[in-house]
């Protein structure tokens, strides 16, 4: 019998868990309410508390199933175009919107959304040099350098194509910057051996 109760329990925590990313990507952290998310998942109000304790630990709950999805899809990619194109698909996902949404509060005092924010973009600079690590770098540039360049002109690419769909086309946009830091690594591999 508790088997049950524990299936329906996790199923619970789930359903509230897409409504709420759902919710938090399309209205923001702070304006969603618990009222917002019953209504969305069809589960009372009162079981978000009961899972999550406030409506911070549903945030970390939100932020956790992000990051385990997104790590998951970047850990496939064994190269720079590869991870380009895991980029893209990461992007083009309909949760993905979260990570835009939720960046605007991530600058606020005391947003709960700052130290994810700050964790997100560690491990999209990890993965980033993982794809990067063969490449070479021009003198006096730093790999680390390199690797937050190309991660904030990603998130900059994926706001604008959120923002702009019409104008910005981020799959070009993504695979322009992969060609331009392949151009510049195979331009540093010209000078060093010529």
């Amino acid at each position: 019998m508790g088997g049950r109760r524990t299936e329906t329990s996790r199923e619970s925590k789930e359903i509230l868990v897409r409504s709420a990313t759902k919710l938090f990507a399309e209205q923001g952290f702070r304006r969603t309410s618990f009222e917002d998310i019953a209504a969305d998942s069809g589960i009372s109000r009162g079981s978000i508390p009961w899972h999550f304790g406030n409506k911070t630990g549903l945030l970390r709950a939100v932020i956790d199933a992000m990051t385990t999805k997104v790590d998951d899809q970047l850990r496939r990619a064994s190269g720079f175009d590869e991870g380009i194109r895991c980029m893209i698909e990461v992007a083009r996902q309909p949760d993905a919107r979260l990570l835009i949404t939720l960046m605007a509060e991530a600058v606020e005092p005391g947003s709960p959304v700052h130290d994810f924010y700050a964790t997100l973009q560690a491990n999209l600079r990890k993965w980033m040099g993982t794809w990067t690590a063969s490449i070479a770098i021009p003198d006096g540039v730093s790999r680390e350098d390199i690797n937050a360049i190309l991660v904030g002109t990603f998130i900059g690419l994926h706001q604008q194509w959120r923002i702009s769909p019409d104008v910005v086309d981020l799959e070009r946009g993504l695979l322009a910057l992969g060609s331009i830091a392949s151009a510049i690594a195979s331009s540093v591999d010209l000078k060093s051996s010529g």
